[in-house]
């Protein structure tokens, strides 16, 4: 179980070693990326996060109206926007 387990830790290591060499490379090849390029990855990050946090925003005060419950339903579903906003913007910033 043990010699698995390191097995597996060793293959991750590997791999975000082989991921950090191949950014570094493509770094020193492409160089720094522009200002405007940057500002832009922040802005798409930004929208990725408040989009699916004011659908659960809308959803939220929907249900809460349609069943008369306060903000039992807004709470979740804008926890829930912010937290699936947050990770599709870790998936984008992990896959640049």
């Amino acid at each position: 179980m043990t010699a698995s387990l390191d097995n597996h830790n060793h293959k991750q290591m590997e791999h975000a070693v082989r991921l950090r060499e191949e950014r570094r490379e493509r770094w020193q090849r492409e160089g720094e990326g522009s200002l405007w390029r940057n500002l832009s990855m922040i802005g798409a990050l930004g929208w990725m996060i408040v989009t699916p946090t004011l659908l659960g925003i809308l959803a939220g005060r929907w249900l809460d109206k349609a069943f008369a419950s306060g903000i039992f339903f807004s709470g979740a579903l804008i926890f829930l926007g912010v937290c699936v906003g947050c990770y599709l913007a870790w998936q984008r910033v992990k896959k640049e």
